[in-house]
């Protein structure tokens, strides 16, 4: 008797720690539930406004050739010669390759024979009938020889001028394909020849900026490879057809420099100092969430976040430009937002 009773204080001893164990953590678990919820996440704003974000137009584009041609064959062949490397100037008209010409050759020089002849041929018709010892019908012969020699003539001297494959203008040599030996097929790329004597820089420019410019209109650009150094286009084309951003394709002349020479593909700053100085829709940098191209941020409502998608144009150090996409007076997250999404409750701490 005295054993039962013993084994059934043993028994109720730990049912009662288990469920004191049990107790103590479901009080922990609750614990940890109330630290975790949170009520809403401490941001940073700012307030959207109106400011002189630029007293210019400043935008990045490419500089590019004035001319970049590829250079193209028009006869076909093995290749046995070539007179160009990458990086060589050659004026226009220069040889840069040679492709066998034998057979071109020989069938240039009878055409050339033959014409000749016709000619002859015909002038001499032509005295025989003043003299009327010629029919209509003999000078008549005579002239569709002519003609027909004259035409095989024609076509048998570019056949052999295109075993020559030149450049039609002057420039630099940017790629060779073929050396010697290759099968040069016909309408094949042989080569590349750029002018950069010349350059061109090639900018998108707002519906609200694009007319403010005008055609002639002096401006500078500088680079990121010679910091300090200004050099001076001219617009050259304004396009009258925008893309689907509401951007106006604008091209600017640029001579280039001996000193500090500029290569096609480098990235420029344009600044158009005819653009008026206007007050914009400003934003700071760091309110924004992805990319310019794809831009949005978190607006404040209510103690509420809503995202937003914008329209963004010039940018000026730290702020952007809002053409569409929000109002004078909004409130932007500018801290905080990588941990927020669309109808979060927020904290603004400043």
């Amino acid at each position: 008797m005295a054993k039962k009773i013993k084994y059934s204080i043993i028994l109720i001893a730990a049912f009662v720690l288990i469920v004191a164990i049990l107790l103590h953590n479901r009080s922990k678990i609750r614990a940890a539930e109330n630290v975790d919820k949170v009520d809403s996440y401490p941001v940073n704003v700012d307030t959207v406004k109106l400011s002189y974000i630029n007293d210019h137009l400043n935008l990045v584009g490419t500089i590019q050739a004035n001319n970049d041609v590829p250079i193209v064959s028009e006869a076909q062949g093995k290749v046995i010669g070539v007179f160009a490397q990458v990086g060589d100037y050659k004026k226009a008209g220069s040889t840069l390759i040679q492709l066998e010409d034998d057979l071109e050759k020989a069938a240039y020089k009878t055409a050339e024979v033959n014409y000749n002849k016709a000619q002859k041929d015909f002038e001499r018709y032509q005295v025989l009938y003043k003299e009327k010892s010629a029919t209509d019908s003999q000078l008549e012969t005579a002239k569709l020889a002519l003609q027909s020699a004259e035409a095989q003539y024609i076509s048998s001297k570019k056949a052999y001028e295109d075993t020559k494959i030149v450049t039609p203008i002057s420039g630099i040599v940017t790629s060779r394909n073929v050396d010697i030996g290759n099968y040069v097929p016909s309408h094949s790329t042989v080569a590349e020849v750029v002018d950069i004597a010349t350059l061109k820089a090639m900018i998108n420019v707002s519906e609200q900026d694009v007319f403010n410019l005008k055609v002639g209109d002096k401006v500078q650009i500088t680079t990121d490879v010679y910091p300090g150094v200004t050099f001076e286009g001219r617009i050259k084309t304004i396009s009258d057809k925008g893309d689907a951003a509401h951007n106006y394709p604008v091209e600017v002349d640029l001579p280039n420099s001996k000193e500090h020479p500029l290569k096609a593909g480098m990235f420029g700053h344009i600044i158009f100092n005819s653009v008026s100085k206007t007050k914009s829709l400003v934003i700071p940098r760091d309110a924004l969430l992805g990319s310019v191209k794809d831009a949005q941020v978190y607006v404040v409502e209510n103690g509420v976040v809503n995202l937003r998608n914008l329209v963004i144009g010039n940018s000026s150090n730290n702020y952007l430009e809002v053409l569409s996409g929000l109002n004078d007076g909004d409130v932007v997250v500018v801290n905080g937002q990588n941990n927020l999404k669309e109808n979060f409750k927020v904290k603004i701490v400043r």
